[in-house]
């Protein structure tokens, strides 16, 4: 298999400059890693679990209730997992709804749900004016609210969109002090990152504010001034062979798009020895993954 060469962009042209990329560069970037290596996400997402044995994106379904709401739309769906679990967990009747502006991630969600399931459509989430006002009982965003930018913009499409008495629930980033290890291997990724663009970090993908529960809280708060914010922490983690626990967790940090071949092979050879450190039981490896769940409830719940 050949190796892929190292991710270069608009945006990561800016960051080598010290400049600071337009929200264009940024889409232009996302653009080129979902064509790239369309699925990433859910091969890491779908594996991490819960003390509960839930998946992220189990989690953040459940926020659909099936005797209320009538339709879903999936904001970012990237390769269908979340619809995939909304297809089969709930009513037929529900209508469904996949959003992606990647058209290599929405061919393989149209590939794994049976055919005329979902409304999918190409589209950036800051524009949906195929979507008319309060048509959208809940609204669902996983793990991609964080990389969008300008984001003031989605969150009032989402506030368009959502109906008065629906939802709007989001996986993000949780506080990296809540998972065990998860700080090292997020400095270690990034160090040899910065060892290939020594910029690289200092411009969020995305906006920040995403990251932080208190900012995230009230950024939604001043968008639905007439809802319940609710922001839950949580943890994933998965375990197995260290190598290939490595190999998984890596891939879901876009950063790590961007080493070269060799450096590549050195992080992983060192993310190996972290994560079997990491598993209590000494038969491989663990990663721990901290999460939030956004709640943002309208009207009477």
């Amino acid at each position: 298999m050949l190796e892929r060469p190292p991710l270069r962009s608009d945006w990561t042209d800016a960051v080598a400059r010290g400049a600071v990329p337009d929200p264009a560069a940024l889409q232009d970037h996302l653009r080129r890693v979902h064509r790239d290596h369309a699925g990433f996400t859910e091969r890491c997402a779908a594996r991490c679990r819960d003390a509960q044995g839930r998946s992220s994106y189990e989690w953040l379904a459940e926020t659909v209730d099936p005797t209320v709401h009538r339709s879903v739309l999936d904001l970012a769906c990237g390769s269908g997992p979340l619809l995939e679990i909304c297809h089969r967990c709930l009513p037929q009747e529900l209508t469904l709804i996949g959003v992606d502006m990647s058209p290599e991630e929405l061919a393989l969600t149209r590939a794994r749900l049976p055919a005329s399931r979902a409304r999918l459509i190409e589209a950036r989430a800051q524009s949906l004016d195929m979507l008319p006002d309060g048509s959208v009982d809940v609204a669902l965003c996983h793990w991609a609210l964080t990389l969008m930018a300008p984001v003031t913009p989605v969150l009032a499409e989402m506030a368009r969109i959502v109906a008065p008495t629906g939802r709007f629930a989001a996986i993000v980033d949780g506080p990296m002090d809540t998972a065990p290890g998860y700080a090292e291997l997020n400095d270690l990724i990034y160090g040899y990152v910065r060892a290939e663009l020594p910029e690289y970090g200092s411009t969020e993908l995305g906006d920040p504010r995403i990251r932080d529960a208190g900012s995230l809280a009230s950024l939604v708060g001043r968008t639905f001034p007439d809802a319940r914010v609710e922001i839950e922490t949580g943890l994933v983690s998965m375990q197995g062979p260290a190598d290939r626990i490595a190999e998984e967790a890596a891939g879901f940090f876009y950063a790590a798009f961007v080493l070269p071949a060799r450096s590549r092979a050195a992080m992983l050879a060192e993310l190996t020895a972290l994560l079997s450190a990491n598993d209590p039981s000494g038969a491989g490896g663990r990663f721990v993954m901290p999460v939030n769940r956004l709640l943002v409830q309208r009207g009477r719940a």
